[in-house]
């Protein structure tokens, strides 16, 4: 069942709250939006904390990104955003954020609110459904709203999960011959981008190398833990 403009309104709303409750964003950051129809866009507006909006705060724009009503004033980044509409005709929502952590693939920097922004992304929306930008963000998205929330949320969780793992002495990568089988089997749990991997992303085992020919160790966790209060206590911190 297709929804109203308001239960979009309404959605958008509330994926705001969701994000910024997170940490994902601080203060205006940020940007949502979901197609309304061939033609319009409803998107969040510019200077706006996503934490805090009110559905009349949203606004509309057209597949140029010229604003057709709302009271409030358009993003910068909503090229962005038709970017990816443009790219990926399936796609009917985006979300926006800065979240702390994160690895999937990663477009080089682009100045915010210029072509150059979208530029890096070019060759990678095509086939992925989650992007880290170089010194400012991440973007996801879906075929509606909730599913490209989730998609940011289950890469902000994977980037967790990655950190700890590097603290812990580093995980434990795959061989070639198993990402390519994870890789095939995305179709199977409803990931529709088409993708074979960019080099070093995701990394094999036969990719790795200890950098500069160094032996790599490892520690337990209450060995880490030890290590980590004695940094502290040397520094006078503990």
């Amino acid at each position: 069942m297709v929804k109203t403009e308001r239960e979009y309104r309404d959605d958008i709303v509330q994926i705001g709250r969701l994000v910024f409750q997170k940490g994902w964003i601080a203060a205006n950051d940020g940007n949502i939006s979901v197609r309304l129809d061939a033609e319009r866009i409803l998107c969040t507006p510019t200077g706006v904390c996503k934490g805090l909006m009110h559905p009349d705060d949203l606004i509309i724009v057209d597949c140029k990104g010229n604003k057709i009503s709302g009271r409030r004033e358009r993003t910068s980044e909503i090229a962005m955003h038709l970017t990816v509409y443009e790219m990926r005709p399936e796609i009917k929502a985006v979300v926006h954020a800065h979240p702390p952590l994160g690895c999937v693939p990663l477009a080089a920097y682009g100045l915010p609110g210029t072509p150059e922004l979208t530029e890096p992304m070019l060759p990678l929306i095509p086939k992925y459904d989650a992007l880290l930008m170089a010194n400012h963000g991440a973007v996801c998205y879906g075929e509606d709203l909730f599913q490209a929330y989730f998609r940011m949320e289950t890469m902000e969780h994977f980037a967790r999960i990655h950190l700890v793992a590097e603290l812990l002495g580093g995980a434990k990568v795959l061989p070639r011959p198993e990402v390519d089988k994870l890789l095939d089997a995305r179709t199977r749990y409803g990931v529709k981008a088409k993708v074979s991997g960019e080099p070093g992303c995701p990394v094999s085992a036969e990719e790795v190398a200890p950098a500069g020919g160094e032996e790599r160790f490892y520690v337990t966790r209450s060995e880490l833990v030890g290590l980590v209060d004695e940094a502290l206590k040397a520094r006078g911190m503990a």
